[in-house]
């Protein structure tokens, strides 16, 4: 893109703010600012006119899952389908991995913070090794899939590689950059995070398909024949992928897509909550979730009481059918960093809004979802916090637990 072109079309757009230093920078730096503009989505921007007040819900009723005994009792059953079809090489698994430690005080990579103690254990190689336990079982290699972002992308490539793939096959492993939004001022105006760069950031979890197919993916999935994707999130050190239990019991009882899910611990739980809305699966969020309906109890128990862990398995010809249309953009309220006058300012309050989409947003638009539940002690570690609920204190708790030598 040259400088002209740039212009013109912000101009169009009403976004020429981004050229306010243009003539101040180096050519290194000028060709980097005009790169990041050819990357802008500018139909992000129709959002802004949606109200931020909390979502209009249709008719709430609780969802059915298959609990612990039953997949206990069927649990052969379930498990010999799964391999059936990860020895045909139906099933990949998408590793979502944008995301800094900056919340646990670390300036790289989550999936690099070293979750052990005596020894060095990133939360990539613990993960890694959970994949090895399906593999040995299945006696092959899944296709992996990792979604990296623009920031992190080549530290965690690197990683990987310095780390010799952590023993799985290197061609099996496809990294990928998540695709990104603008983020603007509360008035549209789109910032820039320094004046030769725009302040793009990654378009959301939701983004992780359009994203793959963005990169070219699709074309592997296509020649390898590859039927379901399992998405799941770099935060659960205890995170369970391509497990064979899951896809069977998704595939054998009809489902279109599925879902791990744990029983919330208390109604004020912060996960999404497995529900249906209109006779259709949906994934309520914990802050949109009624009142009276997060607190409902019956018998002593709750109503709705299956939170997910973003671990789901959706059918490749639904997810081609999903990113034909566009999944809709969540505004979140943040304090961004941006140029102001020159210098690169990092506001105390909320100062504009950054575009997201949710994953939570494609079960909506599948027929059915199976609620598959796993016993969260032996399968949810979240890793979100330095201290506290979630924390890394917590992961190890767990993984020790569960055998891990820390």
């Amino acid at each position: 893109m040259t400088y002209t072109q740039a212009l013109s079309l912000l101009t169009q757009h009403g976004q020429t703010q981004l050229l306010s230093y243009y003539h101040q920078l180096s050519p290194a730096q000028q060709t980097q600012l005009l790169q990041d503009i050819s990357r802008i989505d500018f139909s992000v921007l129709s959002n802004l006119g949606a109200s931020s007040a909390q979502k209009e819900l249709g008719t709430i009723t609780p969802i059915q899952a298959v609990g612990l005994e039953e997949i206990s009792r069927r649990r052969s059953e379930f498990e010999e389908a799964g391999l059936n079809l990860l020895r045909q090489n139906k099933v990949g698994a998408v590793l979502l991995a944008g995301g800094q430690g900056s919340r646990l005080g670390f300036d790289k990579p989550k999936g690099m913070f070293n979750i052990g103690v005596t020894r060095t254990l990133s939360i990539f190689q613990q993960q890694m090794h959970n994949a090895f336990n399906v593999t040995n079982k299945s006696g092959c290699f899944f296709h992996l899939f990792v979604m990296t972002s623009l920031t992190n992308n080549s530290e965690t490539q690197e990683f990987f590689k310095q780390n010799d793939y952590f023993g799985y096959p290197p061609e099996k492993i496809h990294f990928f950059v998540q695709d990104v939004a603008p983020a603007c001022g509360f008035d549209g105006s789109i910032f820039l995070d320094q004046t030769y760069r725009v302040a793009l950031t990654p378009n959301g979890n939701g983004g992780w398909y359009s994203s793959m197919q963005n990169c070219g993916l699709g074309q592997v999935i296509k020649d390898e024949g590859i039927e379901w994707l399992n998405v799941y999130g770099v935060d659960n050190v205890l995170q369970r992928m391509c497990d064979p239990v899951f896809i069977g019991a998704t595939v054998k009882l009809g489902c279109a897509c599925g879902a791990k899910v744990v029983r919330k611990v208390s109604a004020e739980e912060r996960v999404g909550v497995l529900c249906n809305e209109n006779g259709k699966p949906t994934v309520i969020e914990y802050y949109e979730m009624p009142e009276h309906l997060k607190n409902l109890t019956q018998n002593g128990r709750l109503v709705y009481p299956y939170g997910v862990i973003l671990n789901y398995l959706f059918r490749v010809e639904d997810l081609n059918r999903i990113i034909k249309g566009k999944l809709p953009y969540h505004l979140a309220k943040k304090a961004i960093a941006h140029v102001e006058d020159g210098r690169r300012v990092t506001p105390a309050q909320p100062c504009g809004y950054k575009f997201e989409t949710l994953v939570v947003d494609m079960v909506r638009l599948v027929d059915s979802c199976l609620a598959f539940e796993v016993d969260r002690e032996s399968e949810f570690a979240p890793v979100k916090n330095a201290t506290g609920v979630d924390s890394v204190q917590t992961a190890r708790e767990l993984l020790i637990k569960n055998g891990v030598s820390l």
